[in-house]
């Protein structure tokens, strides 16, 4: 089976996550951001699960993205944005046919979420949902992730293999 994790992460959180789901997909999956998410690489997947962080309530758009670039200079830690908005990269996502997942990484209260237009780009692009989308929480706007969370994506992304995996 063809897996890949596409993410977009600006505090490494999201990353981390994306690679601890890709090592309990199994060999052969891969994590990669979404400047290495090239149709190229996407092509034949059977699985991909897409991720982002959750702001402003929402998968992040570009105007959530320059406001942050805006104010990098007063963060602890600057953001990466050597990729593309997760949101971007499913406008872009070429038609495919495989399954798909979504997870996002939030702090624990949010009234919204990114799942659900992470699997509404990927179902457009002719992947579908094997189930809804997970979460999985940070301490604080860089993080850290809470404890726990990578091995709880881990054992989602061994359960997202079995589910994936016919017969």
């Amino acid at each position: 089976m063809k897996a890949i994790v596409v993410y977009e992460s600006l505090w490494g959180n999201t990353a981390a996550i994306a690679q601890a789901i890709a090592a309990g997909l199994g060999p052969g999956a891969t994590a990669m951001s979404t400047a290495a998410a090239t149709p190229a690489a996407v092509a034949g997947a059977d699985l991909v699960v897409a991720g982002s962080p959750l702001f402003a309530f929402q998968l992040p758009t570009e105007k959530i993205r320059a406001t942050i670039q805006g104010k990098a200079h007063s963060f602890p830690k600057p953001p990466d944005f050597s990729h593309p908005s997760l949101r971007f990269w499913l406008e872009k996502l070429p038609a495919g046919r495989g399954r798909a997942a979504a997870f996002e990484t939030r702090m624990w209260f949010s009234p919204g979420g990114a799942t659900g237009a992470i699997l509404k780009g990927l179902k457009k692009a002719g992947y579908e949902p094997l189930e809804r989308g997970r979460r999985f929480r940070v301490a604080g706007m860089y993080g850290p992730l809470k404890d726990g969370e990578l091995e709880r994506a881990r054992a989602w992304g061994t359960h997202l293999a079995r589910l994936a995996t016919p017969g």
